[in-house]
């Protein structure tokens, strides 16, 4: 007989530049609120309010109540610190004009961003 277990890999940054990855056997008919429980007793998601995060799977968000298929990635994200598109201004500012991007000078003579 076929196993009839479902193998679910739960992913967590639990901090910045720490990922956790641990997998977990589910039964048929598991969801993504499941998943997580299985996880919450773990000590690698110590601390980690897993229900308040936002999760997806395979990069796509997900309900709570999705039922899960096996092999799926099931994935919780943390909410951003700090807005895109402020750090990526920072960045440029901190790295300069002529040396990032379509903004670098690519030969003698020629005009930026060409």
């Amino acid at each position: 007989m076929a196993d009839t277990a479902l193998h679910i890999s739960v992913v967590c940054a639990v901090a910045a530049g720490q990922v956790v990855e641990v997998t977990v056997d589910l039964p048929q008919g598991a969801c993504v609120a499941d998943a997580l429980h299985a996880c919450s007793a773990l000590p690698a998601f110590a601390g980690v309010d897993m229900l308040a995060l936002d999760s997806g799977v395979w990069g796509k968000l997900a309900a709570h109540t999705q039922p899960l298929a096996d092999g799926d990635r099931v994935e919780l994200y943390r909410p951003l610190t700090v807005d895109p598109k402020v750090a990526r201004r920072t960045r440029f500012t901190r790295q300069g004009a002529g040396r990032a991007g379509l903004f670098t000078k690519k030969r003698a003579g020629a005009k930026a961003g060409y």
